[in-house]
């Protein structure tokens, strides 16, 4: 049976068509084509000349039921949009429904009750759906840093004649039915320049080569469990291998060889997919969620009304904060809500003074507005900048002579970032959880071990960015500009290489080449070894960091791993060079 005539049958069954021109309508083919469709299935026997099921098209039937569906749920969603509360988007209530229990009820129609969600952020949210569904919910501790490929590989098992939807759209007519007869991607016939997909003759989709038209993917699909087969041995593969965590599990199930993926079309108002405020706002303009004070505090700031703040999209980098970037008046901006937990992390009016004594040296980005209180900050958003690439030589030697060019300015500010003192704060912020480091207790010994040579080395203080991350320098029309200031204090100025070296998770000869790079006349051995102190008590202050933004909901699993074993070799490099020093 070939794609038109699957089309045809499971249309008669699905809505009790006994009229050629209705399924015309139905299906967007000519009366010819369906004509000879209905003819095939006389031929092979699924239906008489009445238009009803044969005992041999029951049989049929029976073999073609979806066996369950995998609702991908992990991501950050829309925590950080301007709503007035954080929740996974597949929890957004969107005209008088929740999203997510729309594609479960919509599920249930077409008769598949055996449901898995994959959730991340948030995962406890999604727990009362167990009770009130009877869904399996798994959960993808890697939401943060890897994509949707992780989310799939963790339902794996679970794929036969299986549905895969993502959680964030909203269909007016159920897209799911009680049979398939084949595989299929639904797809639109828009272009979009997002896609990695075209359609072939057959109605079958490849991926797209340069020079292809790719069309708009829907998102949902229907894998048989043959599909489904070779798609859980590739993502068996994938996932382990380190090239393919950023990918999406569609770029692995368009390159199953041998395998024929149809498409499923669906016109462009037949569903919305929630990945923007503003596909949210179209869809639900009515919600009380828009009384949102961050678009109010916005439209004051700039002085214009709501309506004219368009093209608000979420923007997924961001450790400390949440942001979103919109347009108004023909200028674009980016707008900062402070994070989880963050209220303790960041002293907003210590960071106020900061922008105050930077205002007017071309140093840092253009503030617009940002509040002392509640750390709203309000930016101009520059399309063509670019972050530093820590690969590139080049990029980093720019980056530490523009470093050591704030450095010499020597600003002074009224507060300082004790290091050693934000350890121990973010140590008792945990209230007495324990660390997930068995020798953590150990290692922090060791770490403030180091502060007697730190103290005994001579230094500067002056104002420190402390979160000079490779992130944090934007490459910009009119040179390199330093952002994101909210750590910033009175410190030793080479803490800001130390934090360069750890986030870019730099190796030692890295760091060696780093260090000469903003030493560009040569670095002295105490000051090099002091660097290396600040690397082990960098590390261990960003572990803690990660633990209490663990407490507080918001996983960097890796990340933490990482700066914890800088804190470790670091301690124990400079160990082998001062030995009894540190006793």
């Amino acid at each position: 049976m070939n794609k038109f005539t699957a089309d045809v049958f499971k249309t008669m069954i699905r809505y009790g068509i006994e009229n050629q021109r209705e399924l015309c309508e139905r299906l967007k083919l000519s009366l010819g084509k369906v004509n000879r469709e209905i003819h095939t299935l006389w031929e092979i026997g699924l239906i008489d000349r009445r238009y009803s099921l044969t005992e041999k098209g029951r049989e049929f039937l029976d073999g073609c039921r979806p066996e369950n569906a995998v609702i991908l749920a992990a991501g950050l969603g829309l925590r950080m949009i301007p709503l007035d509360r954080n929740l996974p988007k597949a929890l957004l209530n969107v005209k008088g429904e929740v999203l997510i229990e729309r594609l479960i009820r919509q599920l249930h129609e077409a008769g598949i009750e055996k449901i898995t969600v994959v959730a991340g952020f948030m995962a406890e949210k999604f727990e009362y759906l167990i009770d009130r569904f009877g869904v399996k919910v798994v959960v993808n501790f890697e939401y943060l840093r890897k994509n949707n490929i992780v989310s799939l590989n963790c339902a794996r098992e679970q794929l036969s004649n299986t549905y895969v939807v993502p959680s964030d759209l909203w269909f007016e007519n159920n897209p799911f039915s009680e049979y398939e007869f084949y595989p299929w991607y639904m797809v639109t016939r828009s272009p979009s320049e997002y896609s990695i997909v075209t359609q072939k003759r057959d109605f079958s989709l490849k991926r797209s080569r340069p020079g292809e038209t790719a069309i708009r993917m829907a998102g949902p699909c229907y894998l048989t469990s043959d599909v489904s087969r070779e798609l859980k041995k590739a993502l068996s593969e994938k996932v382990g291998d380190n090239r393919y965590f950023m990918d999406f599990w569609e770029s692995v199930l368009f390159d199953l060889p041998g395998i024929k993926i149809y498409a499923n079309l669906a016109d462009e108002d037949s569903f919305r997919e929630i990945n923007t405020f503003e596909d949210f706002r179209d869809l639900e303009s009515e919600s009380a969620v828009f009384h949102s004070e961050v678009l109010k505090l916005v439209s004051e700031i700039l002085h214009v009304r709501r309506s004219e703040i368009v093209r608000i999209e979420t923007l997924k980098k961001g450790m400390t904060n949440r942001s979103f970037k919109f347009s108004c008046g023909g200028r674009e901006y980016i707008m900062r809500i402070p994070g989880e937990g963050s209220q303790k992390l960041i002293n907003r009016r210590h960071e106020f003074e900061v922008y105050q004594k930077l205002d007017g040296l071309d140093i840092a980005d253009h503030v617009v507005y940002i509040s002392p209180d509640q750390g709203y900050k309000l930016t101009e958003f520059w399309p063509d900048a670019r972050v530093c690439d820590v690969n590139s030589e080049e990029d980093v030697a720019l980056c530490m002579a523009a470093l050591r060019r704030f450095h010499r300015c020597a600003l002074q500010v009224g507060h300082t970032f004790d290091l050693f003192g934000e350890i121990q704060k973010y140590e008792d912020y945990l209230e007495g959880t324990p660390s997930v480091f068995e020798d953590y207790e150990e290692t922090k010994r060791r770490v403030f071990s180091l502060k007697r040579y730190i103290d005994s080395v001579e230094k500067e203080f002056c104002l420190t960015h402390i979160d000079a991350v490779p992130d944090n320098f934007l490459f910009a029309e009119g040179g390199i500009k330093l952002i994101d200031w909210e750590y910033a204090g009175m410190q030793d100025p080479h803490v800001d290489i130390a934090m360069f070296a750890i986030y870019a998770m730099y190796d030692a000869p890295r760091i060696e080449r780093l260090i000469d790079s903003y030493f560009t006349e040569g670095c002295d051995e105490p000051t090099r070894i002091k660097i290396w102190c600040y690397i082990a008590a960098c590390g261990l202050l960003w572990s803690n960091w990660c633990e209490f933004k663990r407490k507080n909901g918001v996983e960097f699993d890796q990340y933490a791993l990482q700066q914890y074993r800088y804190a470790k070799d670091y301690y124990r490099k400079v160990k082998e060079r001062l030995g009894d020093f540190l006793e």
